[in-house]
């Protein structure tokens, strides 16, 4: 409650909407877990107790939430949902107005200002709850708009992991004309991501492959995110996914600046793969929102990271699963190909991640390590590359490699990690 407090001042700016004679209004969503029931009532009370006029949303992903904070004319959007952790865990969301994620500054500042002394609003001065459940058309409505044709003919398995999707994903994609079988649909408050979703996919691929489904899509707990799985079951992650858009949207003429944004952690794969198209990749560090950044300082409209964060700048402020899905199942239904050989437009290179931990993250650039990864790279070549990664909360390094065969990857991974258990003590 004192952190929506918090986020009310500075989002909201109560104190000069109180000189217009306007409220400002904010919208609150959440996944399904049964923390988010009283947490959203927490954060109701601290806004509206603020000054704040809220709408609340019900369960919804957090792309919609994102998307109706713009839509609805919000000054401030709240999203109650841990995405893929485990029901226990929770976290709260904060949008500003237009539906973006928060700089980092603007985040230190409501935590700066949280817990601090202020006048309680009263009588008609204090802000008013109403339920909007129905803007989860006003949603689906929207995701339909952004794909050219329909989806008639496609037979999906679609994954909701029992979280915020469970209901508009598959209402969108029958809407879309594809012949839909839901799994992981049916959230009973503990369930969210309990062996579904786009963090468990084995379920979503034993399901495609005995229906005989054209793919499979699996969304995550708030559905900011999706990956796929093709006919076979074979997974096709979201730099697969990214190469495929892009490649439409190059041959479309709509990629900005025939340039997508992808992280340090793409696959070697998709970077040789877009570079043999014709297409620019720049790089940014891990995280969404350091893509979103690079996307708007540089006017482009494509990017996300190998988990599944796609974000398509002409259509949303964040990455969107059921929005990323959605254009996926268009190339597919429009080029008449399978997903499998779309996806071969590149070849994913075999990549070894070891978490070395116990270790001091401050020393992930010492001399030693520096010069054993210089002599990895040099024996890699063109073919493959080294990534050393402190973690950002633990004691722990990241050593990743990627190579022409998984042998040597798992080899040259494998030296890197024993340098830095020793020089990184």
């Amino acid at each position: 409650m004192d952190l929506s407090v918090a986020a009310a001042h500075v989002l909201g700016d109560a104190g000069a909407f109180a000189a217009t004679g306007r409220r400002p209004v904010a919208v609150v969503g959440r996944d399904p877990r049964a923390s988010g029931e009283f947490l959203e009532a927490a954060v109701v009370a601290g806004l509206a107790s603020s000054g704040v006029d809220v709408l609340r949303l019900g369960v919804l992903p957090t792309p919609a939430v994102a998307y109706l904070t713009a839509a609805l004319g919000a000054d401030l959007g709240v999203m109650l949902s841990a995405s893929h952790n485990p029901a226990p865990d929770n976290g709260i969301k904060f949008l500003a107005r237009g539906g973006f994620k928060l700089s980092d500054a603007v985040e230190d500042e409501i935590e700066r200002r949280l817990g601090e002394d202020w006048t309680f609003p009263v009588g008609s001065a204090v802000g008013r709850v109403r339920d909007a459940y129905g803007e989860a058309d006003r949603y689906i409505s929207h995701v339909l708009t952004t794909v050219s044709g329909r989806l008639d003919g496609l037979d999906i398995v679609v994954d909701c992991a029992h979280g915020a999707a469970h209901m508009v994903a598959p209402e969108a994609l029958v809407r879309s004309g594809a012949r839909v079988e839901a799994i992981g649909a049916r959230p009973d408050g503990l369930n969210i991501n309990a062996g579904y979703g786009s963090t468990h996919l084995p379920k979503l691929q034993q399901v495609v492959v005995s229906r005989g489904a054209d793919l499979g899509i699996a969304y995550d707990g708030d559905a900011d995110r999706c990956l796929a799985v093709d006919h076979t079951g074979a997974i096709i992650d979201g730099d697969q996914i990214m190469a495929i858009l892009a490649a439409d949207m190059h041959a479309e003429g709509t990629l900005a600046n025939d340039t997508v944004v992808a992280t340090v952690m793409s696959n070697l794969g998709f970077k040789l793969a877009m570079r043999d198209a014709g297409i620019h990749v720049v790089e940014t560090a891990v995280g969404d929102r350091y893509v979103l950044e690079r996307m708007k300082s540089g006017g482009y409209n494509l990017g996300g990271e190998q988990s599944g964060h796609v974000i398509m700048l002409d259509h949303a402020t964040t990455g969107d699963g059921l929005l990323t899905s959605l254009h996926l199942l268009s190339v597919v239904a429009r080029s008449g190909k399978s997903l499998r050989e779309l996806a071969a437009v590149m070849t994913p290179l075999p990549q070894i991640l070891i978490n070395v931990k116990d270790v001091d993250r401050g020393k992930a650039s010492v001399p030693e390590l520096t010069e054993a990864v210089a002599l990895a790279e040099k024996e890699l070549g063109e073919t493959g590359r080294v990534l050393i990664r402190p973690s950002g909360t633990e004691p722990m390094i990241r050593v990743m490699v990627e190579a022409s065969s998984e042998e040597h990857a798992s080899e040259v991974a494998g030296r890197l990690a024993d340098v830095v258990r020793v020089a990184c003590v």
